[in-house]
This record gives structure tokens, C-alpha cells and sequence, in this order.
């Protein structure tokens, strides 16, 4: 099986240099098909890309492309699926490394042809303790899809983490890969995740599989404000409701949910939450023509997919 670990990188100078030679470690240990390290830049500004021009020339198999402007995570992803060689895609986040033999358990489900994605155990180091995650959980409530972490001891996730997991290709280019409009960051993975089982296909969580993940050392913290970086979260939830959400109950739900969300809102003088549903409204006709797309793959309902993790 060819693979192909594909990491994004933004302002990544110092975690590539502490990161990069531990994936490269695990990437030559590998001799069951060939193999790629792709590190898409996105227009940074730091040393990055000369550390990574010189990595390149060190490191075989390793390729490096450049975003000539700052486009956000899902752009940057798709260029690096998108000029990849593997059967199985791998996606790391510059805040990421592997721990020795991750890439065994994490391939080993995909002699299932139905398995889409696996998602990695993440040993997340957060305010100086270490968390698991990995599992993700969630439930349609008050008209939102609410996901939570969940424990590490079963096998089914609603979604593989897009800083941690693998992914078939073939059925990543069939569903499109990761939805643009949710750009830069945040609800892209549980998108396609979510997209992928109500298809029809399998999503997994490998926890022989490990990662330790230096969160708040990642791009997004020191790039953007806690008031803006919340206004996304908002307005891409807006999104996946609007383009996933194709049971009729939960469609109503929203709606009749709507103003009690606003009240709240407005009551806790929670402007993200506000501005966040502007910003989502402003690209209502794209997320229905995106809509229209995806549903057509569909075979089963919210409902189904959701009452897996009951």
C-alpha cells in the first residue's frame, strides 16, 4: 500500500525542526509500498520554507509546495492530496508527531474497502497535562449537531481529526475532500467525516495508533484572537447544519431552535455567536449548491448515522 503524510504548515519554523525528522523516522521504516512526506506552506513568514528547502535536500521523498497566498487550511490540504502518490493519505499538523510504529495499526483497517478514514490516538498536551483524544462523540441538540471527546476504549469516532488521521484516497476524492467554505480552519474534518458515514462508509479510531499533540503550540492560537477564532467556530457550525442536515426534523429544529440561541446570545453579550451567523448567512447560496452535491452520495439518514453512538 503507497502512502503519502501530508503536513500543512503555517509560521511552522521551530515544530518542523523539532517535528519533521520524527516522522521522517517513521516514514522510512516503512516497506510495504512506496512512500511521501508532501509539507504544503501556506505563505508563511518565518524561516519555514528554508529550513524546509534544505530538509528536502537531506530527506528523500520528501516534497515541498507553496501556497503563493495565505488560503486556510482545507485549500492547502486538498493541494497536498491532490498532487499526492498514496493509496492512503496521512495528516499531520506541524504540532504533531508520531510515536514509533504508529504506521502499522493505523493501515492495517484499510484491507476493508468500505473503512474511509482512521483517526490516531492524540496525546494532547493541554495546560500542562495530557489528555487522550482522537474518539469523537456527538449528538443533534436544540438544533446544532454537539460534538465531545469520547473515551478511548472503542473502535467507531464520528470523525477522524484532519491533524491526526488517514484517509482513502479514492473516497476522498469521491466525496470531494475537505469543503472549502470552512476555511481557515475548523469543522472541516467532522464535515467530510460525517459525509463519509452517511454514505455509506466506515470512520475509525485506532488507539494502538499515537500521536502526541502539542496543541497550544499550533498556528492558529498565535495567529488569530479567542474572539475570532470563536466567531469561525460559530459560523462554520451554521455551515454543517445547513449543508448535512437533510432529516426534516432536525431542519425544523433549527429553525424553531433559532431564537432561543439568539436570546442567549444577545443575553450573554456573545458577539461571535451573532456575527458568526452573518458571516454563514453571507454564504448561504454556496453551501446550498454544496449541499445539493454531497446528498446525493447520502444512503443514510441523520438519524442513522448518529444513533451508532448512543
Amino acid at each position: 500500500m503507497d502512502i503519502s503524510i501530508i503536513i500543512p504548515n503555517y509560521n511552522g519554523e521551530t515544530l518542523l525542526k523539532k517535528n519533521l525528522e520524527k516522522v521522517y523516522q517513521e516514514v522510512i521504516a516503512y516497506k510495504s509500498g512506496k512512500v511521501e512526506i508532501i509539507v504544503v506552506d501556506d505563505a508563511s513568514s518565518d524561516e519555514s520554507l528554508s529550513f524546509l528547502n534544505g530538509f528536502s535536500k537531506t530527506h528523500q521523498s520528501t516534497k515541498i509546495l507553496v501556497n503563493e497566498k495565505n488560503l486556510g487550511f482545507a485549500p492547502t490540504v486538498n493541494k497536498g492530496v491532490k498532487t499526492s502518490i498514496g493509496d492512503v493519505v496521512i495528516l499531520l499538523n506541524t504540532d504533531v508527531y508520531p510515536e514509533k510504529g504508529f504506521l502499522k495499526p493505523l493501515l492495517s483497517h484499510f484491507s476493508n474497502a468500505k473503512v474511509f478514514a482512521v483517526g490516531c490516538l492524540d496525546k494532547s498536551i493541554e495546560n500542562g497535562g495530557t489528555i487522550l483524544r482522537g474518539r469523537g462523540l456527538g449528538e443533534w441538540k436544540r438544533g446544532f449537531l454537539v460534538h465531545r471527546r469520547g473515551e478511548v476504549d472503542k473502535s467507531n469516532t464520528l470523525w477522524v481529526s484532519g491533524g491526526s488521521g488517514a484517509f482513502r484516497k479514492s473516497i476522498w476524492e469521491k466525496l470531494g475532500g475537505f469543503n472549502e467554505l470552512y476555511k481557515p480552519f475548523y469543522w472541516e474534518d467532522i464535515d467530510l467525516s460525517y459525509q463519509a458515514l452517511k454514505s455509506g462508509y466506515e470512520v475509525l479510531f485506532e488507539k494502538q495508533s499515537m500521536v502526541v499533540h502539542e496543541h497550544e503550540k499550533g498556528a492558529i492560537k498565535n495567529k488569530y484572537s479567542d474572539f475570532k477564532i470563536k466567531t469561525i467556530a460559530y459560523r462554520n457550525q451554521f455551515i454543517f447544519v445547513w449543508e448535512n442536515a437533510t432529516d426534516f426534523s432536525l431542519r425544523a429544529a433549527h429553525i424553531i431552535w433559532l431564537p432561543y440561541h439568539f436570546v442567549k446570545a444577545l443575553a450573554g453579550s456573545d458577539w461571535a455567536f451573532c456575527l458568526g451567523f452573518v458571516e454563514a448567512l453571507i454564504l448561504l447560496p454556496k453551501i446550498i449548491i454544496s449541499g445539493l452535491r454531497v446528498k446525493r452520495q447520502f444512503v443514510l439518514s441523520d438519524k442513522e448515522v448518529i444513533g451508532k453512538f448512543k
